[in-house]
């Protein structure tokens, strides 16, 4: 961990008061606020709050947007509208050398394309696949009394994975359905999500700092679908890193 470094994630908790109160903080650095990532992401942080009421873990989080599509991501994802910045321009992100993402001089929407076809973004393929398929090392994502709604005229609930795959891990088709889900939600509202389609490649990065704001653990992500090293566990690192 270099001075630099550590420096600039000083100045960027002083300059956008992510004091917080708790032991540990973690700064996440969304892409877009409708990129795939920001989504999933964001849903999977309400979820680790809500199953850690007394946890000692602040969060918060910049994205690319605006005003009213922060106020419609947090609506979806149930993230803290308090604690989700929202920013311009890919600037904070440039400052912190995040990538990217593919630049091959034609547009955000090619980029964006080539690299959910791998190109760039090496992981991508396989955990696309992994939506399709099922992951008996990943936990399950509906339970049997979520509802489902997909495009407006697809609906079902969860107890519809546990009738033909069983239950207790991530089923076949379960994971594709969620990131649809996702992905309807932002086809509805881009306007507001997306700021400018320049952005669509730019990726992600996760910093946590302990109480004197020393970051213990960093992550940048070079990948779209790749916002953790371990897309199986996503929040592993916080279970790794941060004892109650």
């Amino acid at each position: 961990m270099t001075d630099n470094f550590q420096n600039d994630i000083n100045n960027l908790v002083e300059e956008l008061n992510f004091q917080g109160s708790k032991k540990f903080k973690l700064i996440v650095l969304f892409g877009l606020l409708g990129d795939f990532d920001s989504f999933e992401y964001a849903i999977n942080l309400k979820n680790y709050i809500d199953n850690h009421k007394d946890n000692t873990l602040d969060i918060f989080a910049i994205a690319i947007g605006n005003h009213n599509g922060k106020r419609k991501f947090c609506k979806y994802t149930g993230f803290c509208e308090e604690n989700l910045i929202v920013v311009s321009d890919n600037q904070i992100h440039n400052n912190l050398k995040v990538s990217k993402g593919l630049d091959i001089g034609l547009g955000g929407w090619i980029n964006m394309l080539l690299m959910l076809t791998g190109i760039n973004s090496f992981k991508t393929i396989k955990e696309v696949i992994r939506g399709y398929t099922g992951d008996q090392k990943a936990k399950q994502i509906y339970s049997e009394f979520d509802e489902i709604d997909i495009l407006k005229f697809l609906k079902f609930s969860g107890n519809s994975f546990k009738q033909v795959f069983g239950s207790g891990y991530l089923r076949p088709f379960e994971l594709a359905t969620f990131r649809l889900s996702n992905m309807n939600e932002i086809i509805l509202n881009w306007s507001d999500y997306i700021l400018h389609e320049k952005y669509l490649p730019q990726r992600g990065a996760s910093f946590l700092l302990n109480d004197k704001n020393q970051v213990i653990y960093k992550f940048f992500s070079n990948n779209v679908l790749g916002y953790s090293p371990n897309m199986r566990d996503p929040l592993g690192f916080l279970s790794d890193q941060i004892k109650e």
